[in-house]
């Protein structure tokens, strides 16, 4: 059950709140008719952490600062939490037959926050710094942009085309990708350092920044003249709500007790043990699947033992994924039927291969020369079969999760160490094929599925998730067949066929479906909307009295 806010709890949770809540959010009276939804309002969201770093490029991906890139940017394309395309800024789009060639059609009258124009020129600025960012200086490339790109030109100040070097069906998705947020050119031409500053940032969203601080609060006021909403979500206008304000509180019972106290209006990622009793109490609830990866963790194949393909395969068979959800999570949660969300199109259900089969995972260990030791751990040539879990500070239940694969696998000869860092620590030291980091726990979101084959290995630029570069003849091929493919038809029976051999090679082991964003809100709150990446945007929203 929920713990009331008790009055010590209340003095620590007023003084964490002090910064931002002081004389800027007073909430003024409603105006006279009644309660109920009205315009106006100001939200106060309560967040574990924004992050290490506010250069767009490098921040928008996150769990934590896409939530303000969400609502002080626009993309040009929505994605909708069914994975359902439509327009944005960008209005309409022709590809050729080939899908190397796109055009894109651009609204008219959009600006950015400082007065330029988002037009043709702008979004070109966009998509090249997406693509190549500028590493030298510490821009990062959006890491599922396609690889494929080459150029893209301004046609006429609405009109702009895009060229790519092979077939790139995800394009237009990736549009509506966290990632892809439209940026004015006048920021994107400054140094990294400036960027860093998120004041300095300037967005076509509905939301402009009206102060910040580092590493505690960030405060969003309404922008009046935004009239380029996407259609979609049932209102272009400007947003109803006054201001919303981020304000970082570490500790996930105090963001709870704050809202249930009305002290503030949305706790994020609160324990999943909580929520059946905070829906009873009346609070919303909402576990939001997103468009990606399941939860679960890239094998590094080039550390012993990960590099036996027995050792892999037991360790698909030794987890136990019904126990993981009945354990650790509520009905919100589902069982993972591939490494990819069931809810991403293309996603094949390949739920046999991930059958808990604790004799299979003996066997399989006992073929690949690791025998039974002292109390019951498994070693050969005189070493134990070891594996540390690195547990992922972006997903509240990640050490509960492990903390039961710990006793599972030990059960079948594993000693399994974990280890915990903050998010600035573990972005540091726990890297996808990181030479000490066997098992890398991947909380991951996507728009269009064939974008994943490109980034599983090191080809153009790919991100090598198993350590494999080109050693693995068979996913290079499907890779390439993939990338290559002009029409879903022809892809989506490659994706099947890659999604059973990553899962027969033991190179990805699927833990469960993700919901990595849980949000409780109060009931004054109501008419927010959940994208693809399970963010919620406030720009709908209401608050009644």
């Amino acid at each position: 059950m929920t713990a009331s806010l008790s009055p010590s709890r209340r003095g620590l949770l007023s003084a964490a709140l002090a910064v931002a809540v002081a004389g800027a959010l007073a909430r003024p009276a409603f105006p006279a008719g009644g309660p109920g939804p009205r315009e106006g309002g100001d939200v106060i969201f309560l967040i574990d952490s924004l992050g290490p770093t506010w250069i767009p490029n490098n921040s928008a991906i996150s769990s934590f600062q896409g939530h303000i890139w969400g609502h002080v940017t626009d993309k040009l394309a929505y994605v909708d939490a069914d994975g359902k395309v439509s327009p944005w800024i960008a209005t309409g789009w022709e590809q050729n037959a080939e899908a190397t060639e796109f055009t894109l059609h651009l609204r008219a009258g959009a600006t950015f926050s400082d007065g330029a124009p988002l037009d043709a020129a702008a979004v070109v600025a966009n998509l090249d710094i997406w693509h190549a960012g500028r590493i030298k200086e510490g821009i990062n490339p959006i890491g599922l942009f396609p690889k494929t790109y080459d150029r893209s030109e301004a046609v006429d100040p609405r009109t702009v085309k895009v060229f790519f070097k092979a077939p790139t069906l995800g394009f237009i998705p990736t549009l509506g990708y966290h990632g892809s947020i439209l940026i004015s050119p006048k920021t994107l031409a400054k140094p990294a350092t400036q960027q860093a500053d998120l004041a300095r940032s300037a967005g076509s969203g509905p939301f402009v920044v009206a102060a910040w601080k580092e590493g505690d609060f960030v405060k969003l006021v309404r922008r009046k003249d935004y009239e380029w909403g996407p259609a979609a979500v049932g209102h272009t206008g400007p947003a109803h709500l006054d201001s919303i304000t981020y304000k970082v509180v570490g500790e996930p019972s105090l963001r709870v007790s704050a809202v249930q106290s009305g002290q503030a209006d949305i706790a994020y990622n609160a324990s999943p043990q909580e929520l059946k009793s905070l829906k009873e109490a009346g609070f919303t609830v909402a576990t939001p699947r997103y468009l990606g990866f399941v939860n679960g963790w890239a094998i590094n194949t080039r550390l012993a033992p990960y590099n036996d393909v027995k050792v892999r395969q037991a360790l698909q068979a030794g987890i136990n994924r019904q126990e993981i959800l009945d354990t650790v999570y509520t009905p919100d949660w589902k069982l993972a039927t591939s490494f990819i969300q069931s809810n991403v199109p293309g996603a094949a259900d390949h739920s046999a291969l991930l059958a808990y089969d604790p004799g299979k995972a003996e066997r399989l260990l006992d073929e690949a020369g690791w025998t039974r030791g002292r109390g019951g751990i498994r070693t050969r040539d005189g070493k134990p079969l070891t594996l540390t879990l690195y547990s992922n500070p972006y997903l509240a239940t990640a050490k509960s999760v492990d903390e039961l694969i710990a006793q599972q696998l030990g059960r079948i000869g594993w000693k399994v160490d974990i280890r915990a860092y903050d998010v600035v620590t573990f972005g540091q030291k726990v890297l996808i094929g990181g030479p000490a980091v066997p098992a890398y726990e991947v909380t991951r979101s996507f728009i269009d599925a064939g974008t994943v084959a490109s980034i599983l290995t090191n080809a153009n630029n790919g991100e090598n998730w198993f350590s494999l570069a080109d050693s693995d003849p068979k996913m290079n091929d499907l890779r390439d067949r993939i990338a290559g493919a002009n029409s879903v038809a022809t892809r989506d029976p490659l994706l099947d066929e890659l999604q059973r051999y990553v899962l027969e090679q033991g190179y990805y082991i699927p833990r469960t479906q993700i919901v990595q964003r849980i949000y409780v809100q109060s009931p004054k709150l109501k008419g927010e909307t959940y994208n693809g990446i399970a963010y919620a945007s406030y720009y709908t929203a209401t608050k009644g009295e």
